[in-house]
């Protein structure tokens, strides 16, 4: 079994009110072999909702919209909510948004808003991964 970001298989979450559908991985929805989470609906986030990107502010990591609020606290608990699902449900394997602050996982933006890339992981993916989660994205998870 799989957790998969929701907006991979279909549903409007992301923070501009989309999704990136992606085909096979709405099949594995529909298959009964993954489950669709999306952290920051589970943080009770709007959809949509301003632009986010991590940001290291006095060398702590914090997530900022691009407005300048400071969104971590909500963050972490979708983490932490998604992290309890893969716990309780004993899954093992994760496919996430690339790029994402919350679902990224390898590249992340840079946190100046320029579409910019650097090395890094969302806070989700970063904690799943912390706790022995396989991370994928929609890129590699073949």
């Amino acid at each position: 079994m799989y957790i998969i970001s929701a907006c991979l298989v279909g549903i409007n979450c992301r923070y501009n009110g989309t999704s990136t559908l992606n085909s096979a991985l709405k099949k594995m929805i529909d298959d009964g072999i993954a489950i669709a989470v999306c952290p920051e609906v589970m943080a009770g986030l709007p959809t949509p909702r301003e632009s986010c990107e991590i940001q290291f502010i006095l060398g702590e990591q914090r997530v900022i919209s691009k407005s300048g609020k400071d969104y971590t606290k909500a963050f972490n608990f979708g983490a932490e909510e998604t992290l309890k699902i893969c716990l309780s449900k004993h899954l093992l394997k994760a496919i996430l948004q690339s790029r994402s602050p919350s679902c990224g996982f390898g590249k992340i933006y840079n946190g100046c808003f320029d579409g910019k890339l650097i090395p890094g992981n969302g806070i989700t993916a970063e904690l799943l991964h912390k706790n022995g989660i396989a991370i994928f994205t929609e890129d590699n998870f073949e």
